[in-house]
């Protein structure tokens, strides 16, 4: 089946101020008026007649793409080099959405190609140690409190809204400087779950600097200059779900100034400082009814 894509203005979007994804990485026809509406395509300044057309037609527009290159001017989100995924970056990019009553309280991370939308708490729920003792995600106590009480404080529209999905977790290597090695080795050892963090790359990829910020060494190396070309980086440490190779303690975070450190998964027994970020796939059939992402009309899930 092709897939289909939509993009308007700040966001991958739909004419009636609405947009969907389906399994295709595509807007899901169903929710679409009959292939008769006539489609104002004036924004795209494309032909197309009605709204089927016109989605095929932008389709091929995103498809001509290459990777690494915004697909619309100024917006933040990027056809991704490594990986078949939408991300968004830069310092403060329009991708505010609101989830579980939480007005602008979760940022879009990135756009799945399996139609999923990855978001992220702008936030952090509290510090949290990240396991007991060993780096390994399936038996970390911050995996339990993600998953057991955190899932069951959301609401019951947001809990039915996330779905399982593969989780990254491989090894990382410290201060290394290929990003496409890092990513293989990320996506080497998976996790299937609800709730769980983002990987050290996927941080590195919400920075729109991938000259001076785009390895895990060149961010350490320019961090003044990294921090603010990143919207990720906020006023907190907090815990990625990458493991370090260190030693088999070692886990990775995001200090408040963008850089990336290997700390002990144990270390918050004596040290309380690092946070949990909450972050998970929101299922393909949802629907985004409103908003425009920014933090004062963020987007609105039905």
């Amino acid at each position: 089946m092709k897939r289909k894509f939509y993009f308007k203005e700040n966001f991958i979007g739909f004419i009636v101020g609405a947009f969907v994804f389906s399994v295709g990485g595509v807007l899901a026809v169903t929710y679409f008026p009959s292939s008769s509406t006539v489609y104002d395509n004036s924004d795209s300044g494309m032909t197309s007649t009605n709204v089927q057309d016109a989605v095929d037609e932008l389709y091929e527009v995103c498809s001509a793409k290459p990777a690494g290159e915004q697909i619309i001017e100024d917006a933040g989100l990027i056809k991704d080099l490594y990986e078949c995924r939408y991300f968004f970056t830069g310092a403060n990019p329009n991708n505010y959405i609101t989830f579980n009553n939480e007005m602008a309280g979760w940022r879009i991370m990135s756009v799945e190609c399996d139609g999923t939308i990855k978001i992220i708490k702008n936030e952090t729920i509290g510090k949290a140690a990240w396991s007991s003792l060993l780096n390994t995600w399936q038996n970390a106590s911050l995996n339990t409190k993600l998953n057991r009480d955190y899932y069951n404080g959301l609401n019951s529209i947001a809990q039915n809204q996330i779905v399982q999905h593969n989780w990254s977790i491989g090894l990382v290597t410290y201060e290394n400087n290929d990003l496409a090695n890092q990513i293989y080795n990320e996506n080497s050892e998976q996790w299937t779950g609800k709730i769980a963090l983002p990987t050290v790359s996927e941080y590195i990829r919400s920075n729109s600097d991938q000259s001076s910020c785009g390895t895990f060494s060149k961010i350490n190396d320019n961090t003044r200059t990294c921090q603010d070309s990143s919207w990720m980086v906020i006023n907190k440490q907090w815990w990625t779900l990458s493991k370090g190779n260190i030693t088999d303690r070692a886990v990775y975070i995001v200090s408040n100034n963008g850089a990336i450190s290997s700390m002990d998964a144990s270390y918050y027994n004596a040290y309380v400082g690092y946070e949990g970020r909450p972050s998970f796939y929101l299922s393909a059939d949802i629907k985004i009814i409103g908003g425009d992402g920014s933090q004062s009309n963020p987007y609105m899930i039905e």
